[in-house]
């Protein structure tokens, strides 16, 4: 995982994570330098609480996600009225993936506009797919991170 400086204006807050650990929120740069902790929270499993906190902060419709996951929009229906409910492992990955996605992003970008812009724009070097379009697996992460570490570093291919 990278380690991100934080240059954000304002603090990212997950305010799910360190409630498992005792605390009430953690600052979204912290959570993702610890990769324990990021590790226990995908294996206890993502809980609609987090569910809300990525989603607000990908700024993705709950379609958008649902779509990425793999699910319908009413199995997460249904899972916001289970009390205690927490998402299987592998979805819990992917969310976690996205929030350290646009985490970093939006380090990279000077606005969440930019960010979600870009997000939304053929790029060239990904073959001009959309950036968004590509989160859908691991692979499609991995490319997009890269992206996004080149565009920090100033390199445009």
């Amino acid at each position: 995982m990278a380690k991100y400086k934080s240059n954000h204006k304002e603090p990212l807050l997950l305010n799910e994570p360190l409630m498992v650990y005792g605390a009430k929120a953690i600052d979204v740069t912290q959570f993702f330098q610890n990769t324990y902790t990021v590790n226990n929270t995908i294996e206890k499993g993502v809980s609609i609480t987090l569910f809300d906190d990525i989603q607000r902060l990908v700024q993705f419709s709950e379609e958008k996600l649902a779509d990425i996951l793999s699910l319908s929009t009413k199995s997460i229906q249904r899972y916001r009225k289970e009390k205690g409910f927490r998402f299987k492992p592998i979805h819990s990955e992917k969310l976690i993936e996205l929030a350290e996605v646009a985490t970093f992003g939006l380090q990279v970008f000077d606005s969440k506009d930019q960010f979600h812009a870009w997000l939304d724009t053929p790029s060239f070097a990904l073959a001009n797919n959309k950036p968004a379009d590509l989160l859908h697996n691991s692979y499609g992460i991995k490319l997009v991170m890269e992206e996004l570490n080149r565009i920090e570093h100033g390199i445009f291919i």
